[in-house]
């Protein structure tokens, strides 16, 4: 079984989590701002593309919580082999899943970044 070292992407888990925790409160504050919107305007219009953000930001909460729960998996899983390795590698398998959170992660922050601009501009119009 091909073993790999660790050492280069400890602190990784640290900064994704720490980034996907403030996604979530700054959804959060975007939901908060959503319901003044709805608030102030009635016109079915509106209300439409409240619902729309409305989606859009549980969708963006959901796949932060599944993504936050699969990086802590991961890091057990990791420490795990660790304690149990006097080398300080663990197996390939490991080392994908840590690649494809990568992945997972940069996708995340891009469409939330992306929901999150669009809602600004809509905000800016309907404040």
């Amino acid at each position: 079984m091909e073993k790999i070292s660790v050492t280069h992407f400890d602190n990784e888990h640290g900064e994704w989590l720490s980034s996907l925790g403030f996604y979530s409160e700054e959804i959060d504050l975007l939901r908060k701002r959503l319901t003044e919107i709805a608030g102030k305007n009635s016109a079915q219009d509106v209300l439409k593309e409240v619902e729309h953000y409305e989606n859009q930001l549980t969708v963006q909460s959901d796949n932060i919580q599944a993504l936050r729960h699969d990086i802590h998996a991961n890091d057990v899983a990791i420490r795990s082999q660790l304690e149990n390795s006097k080398e300080g590698y663990v197996d390939n398998r490991l080392y994908t899943t840590h690649k494809e959170l990568i992945d997972r992660f940069i996708t995340e922050e891009k469409v939330f970044k992306e929901v999150r601009a669009d809602f600004m501009q809509f905000a800016a119009t309907w404040m």
